[in-house]
């Protein structure tokens, strides 16, 4: 049960959206931004972006966000839940490129505690072909989802176990992004 009067037939951070319309503007355009957004702005794929998100919400045992983003992740080419599951349970036997290892090791540093990172984790991504751009991307989307995460968590959001409503929001999410209210 929510701890605060969210709209009750919205789950996840969608609630927490709702009540609060003003301030999930700027969080849905970031998310839009470093989840979706193709261009010149994003080098990583959506997918390997989607994964990092799902990886960082894992640790963070955030279910409506690592399952969501799970789903957006599976939903992209190259994307299966099974390819999820093992990013979420042991990234370094995943079967990603060496470059998304590198990447998820920064991203789990910074969940874990951001001084962490080091200038030698730094330089193995870089060695794996890493740009400054993925590094900072890879920093910003873990970050932003120890946010998100604390966001559903700590207002304790209905977050459903219905795997076909997680299938299904990944679909549109993959498809359509972030920007728009669902």
């Amino acid at each position: 049960m929510p701890h605060i009067d969210l709209p009750a037939e919205i789950p996840g951070i969608g609630s927490a959206f709702a009540f609060r319309p003003e301030t999930a503007k700027p969080m849905r355009e970031l998310a839009n931004i470093l989840l979706f957004q193709p261009g010149d702005h994003a080098s990583l794929p959506s997918r390997d972006r989607e994964l990092i998100a799902a990886f960082v919400s894992s640790r963070n045992t955030c279910f409506f966000c690592q399952t969501s983003h799970g789903a957006a992740a599976a939903a992209h080419t190259g994307g299966s839940p099974e390819l999820v599951a093992s990013v979420c349970t042991d990234p370094s036997t995943a079967e990603i490129s060496n470059k998304l290892k590198a990447l998820l090791v920064i991203a789990a540093h910074v969940q874990g505690d951001a001084k962490s990172v080091t200038p030698a984790i730094i330089e193995q991504a870089r060695a794996e072909g890493a740009t400054d751009l993925e590094i900072h991307d890879t920093v910003l989307i873990a970050a932003a989802f120890c946010m998100y995460n604390r966001y559903v968590d700590g207002l304790a959001t209905w977050q459903p176990r219905n795997e076909a409503m997680y299938a299904t929001m990944g679909k549109r999410l993959a498809t359509t992004g972030y920007a728009a209210p669902a």
